[in-house]
């Protein structure tokens, strides 16, 4: 599993995924069904996310099939922003790459 901060048009979400790369085609499938074809994604760490969300973790986690899926844990931009530093986001994965 991962998690990530997706940077989109309207602000930044957090998502978790069973996909096992941000450049999944499938990945990027299932963010394109959420109206999302346009994005910088960071990877960030499932045990911060975790510790952070604590319950709502758990119950979106327990939503997540086993393979090739897609949840999202926060909406709130402003709060997805503040709760990682930059020194915590993964490489940049830019989509579509130009």
């Amino acid at each position: 599993m991962k998690a990530a901060m997706i940077f989109t048009g309207s602000g930044p979400i957090l998502v978790l995924t069973t996909f096992e790369s941000l450049e999944d085609a499938g990945f990027i499938e299932r963010l394109n069904a959420r109206g999302i074809a346009k994005f910088i994604a960071h990877e960030v760490s499932v045990e911060k996310v975790k510790k952070q969300y604590g319950t709502r973790f758990s119950v979106i986690l327990g939503d997540l099939s086993q393979s090739d899926d897609l949840r999202v844990m926060d909406i709130d931009g402003h709060h997805v922003f503040h709760s990682f530093a930059f020194d915590e986001l993964g490489p940049a994965v830019y989509h579509p790459k130009h």
